[in-house]
């Protein structure tokens, strides 16, 4: 079967949405660093609510990027690690991001001298 990102049919599209959200990338590079619980991964994506973190892993766990795991503990924990799909994005998340960081500077002048248009 062949994938086009372009057809808004194609189911591809759904996923390349899910890439791209700042909140996927933020949850995949803290989970690139290591195994992660909830608490840890809404910590280091600050400014994420508590749903919108659960919707995201549940969604990426579909997508078979992350694993998660219950332990049987007290009180329960469950972990959160990428899968050997999800580490193959790593690379292009770490790019990404570090594009953005070197472009801001670009970006904010851009942004400031549209601003002031009349």
């Amino acid at each position: 079967m062949d994938f086009d990102v372009r057809d808004p049919g194609c189911p591809s599209r759904q996923v390349l949405g899910l890439v791209g959200d700042k909140w996927t990338v933020l949850i995949l590079e803290t989970l690139a660093e290591g195994p992660a619980r909830n608490g840890e991964l809404a910590r280091r994506a600050r400014g994420i609510s508590p749903s919108v973190l659960s919707r995201t892993l549940r969604t990426l766990e579909r997508d078979g990027l992350v694993s998660r795991t219950a332990l049987p503990e007290v009180p329960p924990r469950v972990d959160y690690a990428l899968t050997d799909a999800g580490r193959t994005l790593v690379p292009l998340l770490h790019a990404t991001r570090d594009w953005v960081e070197h472009a801001m500077p670009a970006i904010l002048a851009a942004r400031g001298a549209y601003d002031e248009r009349p």
